[in-house]
């Protein structure tokens, strides 16, 4: 699920640089507003959507955002104007509102802690995945152009729109609300996992509040989400702009790619990616989560991001570039096992869906500053320095972290456990 949401939400990196932009006359700008302009309907309705995901359940309430989603991705078939593309992205973030923290609590529902950054890195693989498998899988469908009279770039929006729907609809009768719903735990597997989690629900009753309120006015709640939007920020600026700096490797270096090669090598980076999360995942659940395993492959992000343009081949460009990537998605499963350890029950889904929220604010920034800085200075250079200050932001709060969360602005703060 998670797999087709980020390649569904990062469709139009592909579509851009092939045919898109061209054919809707698209600046960078307006490419990067387009691209960001989805998290607008996306962030208004994210703790809404996870509320409600918390009172109906998450079996209803994902397969319903997955179908949603996969229709209005579908409607890009037949864009043909820029305020229609505006549109659908602002439709197509109010579809997705709330998935991702929806799986996150979903997981926190399922998974006891101390097994949930082996699980969370499980599941954060999908997104380098999607771009290892998906890249290749756009240029393959963008091949295709002019069959049904289409477009390549539009058969690739109805290729991805078709397995939303149908998982979605899978998915509202296979997932289990609770392991007590799961018809494929027996009886011992679900008295083990239930009582394991019941145990630390007892001990977070002692000091944790379960109030919606108090969680989304704790102190590290919001430290943890200016954290993550740096995070977000770098991810963001580089799933969107990647495959269009390989484009540009033509006018740069004189390469002569086709539309399979460069969705080839807009993959390169994650596969190493997806190698990183899960070491580095692995890693954190046998030491424990420490607060530096965010920062530090935040602050190696941070240095590598700057440095990848300046590089003088595609080949040295691609392996900075893919440092970076490493560095982004190690940081992230570490990331969100956090939450878990200082909120719980209705102040869990308030407050994840409220890191997601505000760190996604730099979903809309990233793209957007990224093409406005470069039609204004008409080189990617100076857009990725942003990308890296805000990364060392992130690195240095995290490293920052156990100490900033003792000045709290709760007097009776949701945990009271170290974070490192």
């Amino acid at each position: 699920m998670f797999f087709i949401n980020f390649l569904d939400r990062t469709a139009i990196s592909f579509a851009g640089p092939n045919g898109l932009n061209k054919d809707l006359g698209l600046t960078a700008a307006q490419f990067g507003f387009a691209a960001g302009v989805f998290f607008v309907g996306y962030i208004f309705l994210e703790i809404p959507s996870n509320l409600a995901l918390y009172k109906f359940g998450a079996r209803r309430w994902l397969a319903r955002i997955m179908v949603t989603w996969g229709i209005v991705t579908l409607l890009f078939t037949w864009v043909s104007s820029i305020p229609e593309l505006y549109a659908l992205r602002i439709l197509l973030g109010i579809a997705e509102a709330g998935f991702f923290p929806g799986a996150i609590l979903f997981l926190s529902l399922w998974v006891p802690a101390k097994h949930r950054s082996h699980i969370l890195a499980l599941f954060y693989l999908a997104q380098p995945l999607t771009i290892v498998i998906g890249a290749p899988l756009a240029a393959l469908l963008m091949s295709a152009h002019g069959m049904f009279g289409l477009a390549g770039w539009r058969l690739m929006f109805f290729g991805v729109a078709i397995p939303a729907i149908a998982i979605g609809i899978v998915a509202w009768f296979y997932l289990a609300d609770k392991p007590s719903d799961a018809k494929w735990l027996n009886d011992a597997e679900k008295h083990w996992l239930t009582t394991e989690l019941a145990k630390e629900e007892t001990a977070k009753g002692a000091s944790h509040s379960p109030l919606a309120l108090k969680a989304l006015l704790d102190g590290r709640v919001w430290l943890m989400a200016v954290i993550y939007f740096g995070l977000i920020y770098g991810l963001y600026a580089l799933a969107f702009f990647l495959p269009t700096i390989i484009g540009g490797f033509e006018g740069q270096f004189g390469t002569k790619f086709n539309v399979f090669q460069k969705g080839l090598i807009t993959a390169v980076p994650y596969l190493p990616a997806a190698v990183a999360l899960f070491l580095w995942s692995r890693d954190a659940t046998r030491r424990g989560v420490r607060t530096w395993h965010v920062g530090v492959p935040a602050l190696v992000g941070a240095v590598s991001i700057p440095l990848a343009l300046y590089m003088q081949s595609p080949v040295a460009t691609i392996a900075v570039i893919t440092i970076t990537a490493c560095a982004i998605f190690s940081a992230l499963p570490t990331f969100w096992s956090i939450p878990g350890r200082f909120l719980s029950g209705a102040g869990a889904a308030a407050g994840i869906a409220l890191i997601n929220t505000i760190g996604n604010l730099a979903g809309f920034a990233a793209p957007y500053v990224t093409g406005a800085v470069k039609d204004a200075t008409g080189s990617y250079q100076a857009p990725m320095f942003i990308v890296g200050a805000l990364m060392l932001l992130s690195a240095v709060l995290a490293f920052s972290l156990n100490a900033l969360a003792k000045t709290s602005v709760n007097d009776q703060p949701i945990g009271a456990r170290s974070l490192t």
